[in-house]
């Protein structure tokens, strides 16, 4: 297996319209292990366009509670039960994770006792375990270790950047987060920082598609991501090998290309850099 993070869904926020990508979603494999990162709208069928059938996910990590990270969750665990998925499954989250998870199981309560009933297959409740997240943790998967980091997110406060480390490499996940300094150190020296990013020029552009919602979306935006500029600044000050975007604010407007999201970041950054598209794929060497 070739070590290599795929970035599965790149557009920030839940809403998805024609021209958008999906939301968030990062397939990692690393040291032999399939990790998974948040779960948004798509992610089986886009782990499955990586040629990775759902029962062989071996890891799942949650980084917060908003519905673009998580919506699919639930989904995604059923489906692979049904693929054949029979070995424990644990999913790494904030600590209400664990609400969610029940109340997926009993709204799925009819289907799922009746397929054990019916077909044999192990119960879906005994197979998966949640266990929460905290701020300076460190969580081996045999060869991969992973480091948490509390990120800031406001209003939610257990949502989480990742950082894992095999041999002697290290790719680092920021999550959602607006900038801070600490993850200047976080992030070094790796040889992949997928971060979020945001063209703030365009959050107005996004405020005026909007048909339900009001300025306080605009203030969450505005004081919860990160401007690309500062995503530059992240990825120099910590000497990163590899830079590359994910969560775009906005997403699928045809007044922002490709050259906007260049020429922001490429203010403060001028290594390689990687625009994130739905099902990205980078080997790292």
């Amino acid at each position: 297996m070739t070590d290599s993070v795929a970035i599965l869904g790149v557009k920030g926020g839940p809403a998805i319209r024609p021209g958008s990508n999906m939301p968030t979603s990062i397939l990692l494999q690393l040291a032999g292990k399939i990790i998974l990162v948040d779960a948004g709208l798509g992610v089986s069928r886009a782990v499955c366009d990586q040629g990775i059938a759902l029962p062989e996910i071996d890891e799942i990590f949650v980084t917060h509670l908003h519905s673009d990270h998580y919506l699919e969750l639930g989904p995604l665990i059923h489906t692979a039960w049904v693929s054949g998925r029979s070995a424990p499954l644990v999913v790494h989250g904030p600590t209400r994770l664990a609400n969610y998870w029940s109340a997926f199981l009993q709204s799925m309560a009819d289907d799922i006792s009746l397929r054990i009933e019916d077909e044999g297959r192990v119960d879906l409740a005994e197979l998966v375990s949640c266990q929460t997240l905290q701020d300076g943790q460190t969580i081996r998967l045999d060869d991969v270790t992973v480091h948490v980091m509390r990120n800031e997110h406001p209003p939610i406060e257990d949502t989480f950047a990742l950082r894992f480390e095999w041999g002697e490499r290290v790719v680092v996940l920021s999550g959602d987060t607006a900038f801070m300094p600490e993850m200047i150190e976080f992030a070094r020296d790796a040889d992949l920082l997928v971060h979020e990013a945001m063209l703030v020029d365009g959050v107005d552009v996004v405020m005026g598609r909007q048909t339900n919602g009001d300025e306080r979306l605009k203030h969450h935006i505005l004081r919860s991501h990160t401007a690309a500029e500062n995503v530059g600044r992240i990825a120099s000050e910590a000497n990163v090998k590899q830079l590359a975007l994910n969560h775009f604010v906005p997403d699928g407007f045809p007044e922002f290309t490709d050259e906007h999201w260049e020429t922001a970041v490429r203010k403060t950054w001028s290594g390689p850099l990687v625009l994130g598209r739905d099902g990205s794929r980078l080997v790292i060497t």
